[in-house]
């Protein structure tokens, strides 16, 4: 199986066990039917992993859109509720007597408890810096705010312990309670320990950080997007300036960020141990700490501009945040222009192990010597 393989199917085992979270607290006594209704909700939005029958830029299209906005949340609920109901009748016309002292849900609860579990699976997927699509297909732009991995091995953790043991359904009540509890305090600590990273981003990258591009607004948002709504200002001849700082969470620790800084023609990647003093207590730095900053050129060329324009320059530079470019020309006059999503470059661990091969994050258009395209691919090569 494949990393990106493992981490969908972590993600969605994270989603399920969620559901049956849910399902554990008072919704369950919508009747009989909740609880299937929540797990199936809870993965519903992911029902788009079917646009990879038309290959990877097409699910790169359609990943965490509809499905994920407005019109998923009201038609998939009443499809899941709608398949919930049709196969408790089916089961009870097979079974008769397995029909339980429970009463059935009505359609209508089964639509309303299937809501409340594709909106969880929503805002689950906001958190992470992969980002989600909340409000396609009226807007679709990305939202994000950083905070969690794609899949986070604690939360992970927290919702498998909870499912052992036998329980009453009083027992089963308060174990849901004491799990999300849990799961708001491991936000909580993520969202604090985001916010120290960024506070430590400047004195990490400094000597290197330019001034920014534009002056920043009195407030920061609290969810980033993207595609950018407008283009940065461009700097003087000859500098560069700074675009944007984010903080890429870690799978290993709620402490270990990696700040992205985005300048006018570079990216500049830096990995942070909150709690290394080394990073954080500048009496005991052993070493400059922007020494350890891995670049990656970002340079747009004609040639780039030019790709930009094709399907899948389009496409990938409408789901990528942090698309780093660049181009080459080789002896036969075909040139090539490559943009990495950065946010996913570099080891999954540390900046110094190799990136993940993965068909998502890499984009690729080479140009024959009459300017014609010649190939489009996803993926590193």
């Amino acid at each position: 199986m494949s990393g990106a393989a493992a981490r969908q199917t972590l993600d969605n085992l994270t989603h399920t066990l969620v559901g049956a979270t849910l399902a554990r607290t008072p919704l369950r006594r919508a009747g009989r039917g909740a609880m299937a209704a929540l797990l199936l909700a809870s993965n519903a939005p992911d029902v788009d992993i079917v646009a990879t029958a038309g290959g990877a830029l097409k699910y790169l299209e359609w990943h965490r859109g509809p499905t994920h906005g407005p019109l998923g949340v009201v038609g998939l609920g009443l499809l899941t509720a709608g398949l919930v109901w049709i196969g408790r009748r089916i089961h009870d016309r097979r079974s008769p007597s397995a029909h339980g002292a429970e009463p059935d849900a009505s359609f209508a609860m089964l639509t309303a408890v299937s809501m409340i579990g594709i909106v969880v699976h929503v805002l689950m997927d906001l958190p992470t810096s992969y980002g989600t699509r909340p409000l396609s297909p009226f807007d679709w732009h990305w939202y994000a705010v950083d905070w969690m991995p794609i899949v986070d091995i604690y939360l992970l953790m927290i919702l498998v312990a909870a499912m052992f043991g036998r329980s009453t359904p009083a027992q089963q009540h308060r174990k849901a309670a004491v799990v999300l509890v849990l799961i708001a305090a491991n936000y909580g600590l993520r969202a604090v320990a985001h916010q120290k990273a960024l506070d430590l981003a400047p004195r990490l990258l400094c000597p290197t950080l330019p001034e920014r591009c534009d002056a920043p607004s009195d407030t920061t948002p609290l969810i980033d997007s993207w595609p950018r709504r407008a283009a940065p200002s461009p700097p003087a001849p000859g500098r560069r300036c700074l675009v944007e700082l984010a903080a890429m969470p870690s799978f290993t620790s709620p402490f270990r960020w990696r700040i992205v800084a985005q300048m006018s023609n570079a990216y500049e990647l830096h990995d942070v141990d909150l709690l290394d003093k080394a990073f954080t207590d500048s009496e005991v730095a052993s070493e400059a700490p922007w020494r350890l900053t891995l670049r990656y050129p970002n340079v747009w060329t004609p040639p780039v501009t030019q790709a930009a324009e094709t399907r899948l320059g389009q496409k990938f530079l409408a789901f990528s945040r942090f698309p780093a470019a660049r181009s080459a020309v080789d002896a036969r006059g075909v040139t090539t222009v490559r943009w990495t999503d950065v946010r996913f470059a570099g080891g999954v661990v540390g900046l110094d192990q190799p990136a993940p091969r993965t068909g998502l994050f890499t984009a690729t258009v080479r140009f024959g010597p009459d300017g014609r395209v010649i190939e489009q691919s996803l993926g590193a090569r």
